[in-house]
């Protein structure tokens, strides 16, 4: 999808969103070092796991002070922001926002008292069990607290931090290993107070989490390429249903569930860096892999086999490794383009506007195409491209996919369209494929796609491709899943108009994933 550093607005059609990922979150334990900064080059290798705010938190040991802002983190952050976050702890996040709306009070790092201190949390994934969660906040801490939740920022993660911080009576680690327990869905969390760092990962797996190792401290983060850029060694990933504390006596980690792992399979195919590695199996290797199998599967007789930078990429290197067809850069990108507030209007569209990608017209002028990408969403991307590439003078455009067709929504973090407006649902290939304008159109198999990865199809979750989901849907999804069918229903509000909380229903992704735009 060419989603590349600016994912909120497409390279070719500003606005046209692809999937986005929840968030990424980094966490540093390790006095005498500048966590701040740290942090800020941690969420810089995260940084394509949200775009819309950033934040870090810090603790000095006997309190906490937090910076944060909406935008990415290189607008949020400056030396005089990283200088004022002293202190030897320090949390840091970057978002896209699955659940609430997009503004500075639903930026992470949250916030809540705790009984000896204060909490600051971060959150990658989606929780399905909200308003279950919202009806636990008020009957372990009363109406009060739900009223407090209802008057702030409306997210899975508020009622986390609520949960984690109301309990007057028990340390954060242990009301952690009460509450953890009762959260359903998604979460990489990582989470501190004045003295100690966390990490807790859902039973499943979903999103990842992992640990590495400074010479003077430990580091948690959303992959592993945030450890690789502030020099940590890879020590292991947190293992699903496990709690990580890091303190001054060092790590330790308890179970707080039994591991049933159940990877997201769409990190495999590209929400993470290629430079990641999960369940120790190399993204990259793994991307050019399907690349392989989607050659032995959909050849094609042709000249030149070019990605959709960056994300096909991988995959375009394998398809042309396999199939004996030249590999060759047929786009030009221009790096120095971030994410644009600014969208144009229909008389700019119509001329044609291409923020990053532009045809190298005299590589692929007579030429016929294979035209690697990871996915097909909605299929505007794809048509404009291919509209592009036959302007510039292509004889013949294959396009191959590099994952199934995406036919289901996703409940754990990644914001995909309403089931009406995937493509896949509507239309055969061969059909998207005339509908693209290509020659033809292939997606790798759901096995094909499962052995690259080199876990078992067990151990992984591909809801989005088979509509078999590893976590029991709740009664809201159930309601979602009716009226996406068009059935009557009753509504099923997380409390009543006058308390405010309907504001808690996700506004895309999570809950509400089957029936939002």
């Amino acid at each position: 999808m060419a989603r590349g550093d600016g994912r909120l607005t497409h390279d070719l059609l500003p606005g046209e969103k692809g999937p986005q990922d929840a968030c990424g979150v980094f966490g540093v334990w390790a006095p005498g070092e500048e966590v701040a900064k740290l942090t800020y080059f941690g969420l810089y290798a995260l940084q394509h796991r949200g775009q819309e705010s950033a934040g870090i938190a810090t603790s000095n040991g006997e309190q906490i002070l937090v910076y944060k802002d909406m935008g990415l983190v290189s607008q949020v952050f400056d030396d005089v922001a990283l200088s004022s976050l002293t202190g030897h702890i320090a949390l840091g996040h970057t978002r896209y926002s699955t659940t609430g709306a997009s503004t500075w009070q639903n930026a992470q790092p949250t916030l809540g008292p705790t009984a000896s201190g204060t909490v600051a949390l971060g959150h990658n994934g989606n929780l399905t069990n909200t308003s279950e969660l919202v009806e636990l906040v008020e009957e372990r801490y009363g109406p009060r607290m739900r009223h407090d939740l209802a008057d702030g920022c409306a997210t899975d993660t508020t009622v986390i931090t609520a949960l984690l911080s109301g309990d007057p009576d028990h340390t954060l680690e242990a009301t952690a290993l009460e509450v953890l327990p009762r959260l359903r869905g998604a979460f990489s969390l990582v989470f501190m107070d004045e003295h100690a760092l966390y990490g807790a990962r859902d039973p499943q797996g979903i999103r990842p989490l992992v640990i590495g190792r400074l010479e003077r401290g430990w580091v948690i983060a959303s992959e592993t390429a945030a450890l690789d850029i502030v020099g940590a060694s890879f020590v292991r990933e947190v293992e699903p249903g496990e709690l990580v504390t890091i303190d001054a006596d060092g790590l330790r980690t308890e179970r707080f569930a039994p591991a049933d792992r159940k990877g997201c399979v769409f990190e495999y195919v590209y929400l993470a860096r290629p430079d990641t590695t999960i369940v120790g199996r190399s993204l990259h290797a793994a991307r050019v892999a399907m690349g392989r199998t989607l050659a032995q599967e959909a050849p094609v007789e042709a000249d030149l086999v070019i990605p959709v930078p960056e994300s096909g990429t991988p995959a375009a290197i394998g398809y042309a490794t396999e199939s004996g067809i030249p590999f060759g850069q047929g786009l030009t990108k221009n790096a120095y383009v971030g994410r644009t507030f600014i969208q144009p209007s229909q008389t700019i569209r119509q001329l044609g506007i291409r923020l990053k990608l532009n045809p190298l017209r005299e590589v692929i002028r007579g030429k016929r195409l294979v035209v690697v990408d990871d996915s097909i969403v909605r299929g505007n991307t794809q048509r404009a491209l291919v509209r592009m590439l036959r302007e510039a003078g292509a004889a013949e455009v294959h396009v191959r996919i590099s994952s199934p067709p995406v036919k289901w929504p996703c409940f754990y973090g990644i914001d995909f369209p309403t089931r009406a407006e995937l493509i896949a649902n509507g239309l055969s290939p061969d059909e998207i494929g005339a509908s693209l304008g290509a020659d033809s159109l292939a997606y790798i198999s759901l096995e094909g796609m499962i052995e690259a990865t080199e876990q078992p199809a067990s151990k992984l979750c591909s809801a989005c491709f088979t509509g078999t989901y590893p976590v029991e849907l709740t009664d809201q999804e159930r309601l979602a899943h009716r009226k996406d069918l068009g059935l009557e229903q009753d509504e099923l509000p997380l409390g009543p108009p006058e308390d405010k909380l309907l504001s808690l229903v996700p506004a895309t992704g999570g809950a509400s994933a089957l029936d939002q735009p």
